[in-house]
């Protein structure tokens, strides 16, 4: 996948999501589970490495969309309407980032 590389602040930042766990998990699950870093707006624009998500495989890039997990690829409506949205999730990323 094309994108920009990230410069160093913006690496850390990403481990520190990285490091987090799925979003989701923690959120719906009270579970810690390792995660992969999704870009929510792109890997092209300003900023874009600070505008990320931890998800783990199966909140991913699992193609799942199940009772028990939805892909947030290629499922993204299902994911938003079950998951909330990507802006909440970052918010929500950025919250515990604050508090650790």
């Amino acid at each position: 996948m094309k994108g920009r590389k990230p410069t160093a602040d913006e690496q850390r930042h990403m481990d520190r999501v990285r490091a987090l766990g799925c979003i989701v998990c923690r959120l719906h699950l009270n579970e810690s589970t390792p995660a992969a870093i999704h870009h929510v707006d792109g890997k092209t624009k300003p900023d874009a490495h600070f505008k990320t998500l931890g998800l783990c495989f199966y909140h991913h890039q699992g193609g799942a969309n199940t009772s028990l997990y939805v892909s947030r690829h290629p499922y993204k409506a299902e994911f938003e309407k079950r998951y909330g949205t990507e802006k909440y999730l970052l918010e929500k990323t950025k919250n515990l980032l604050e508090a650790t």
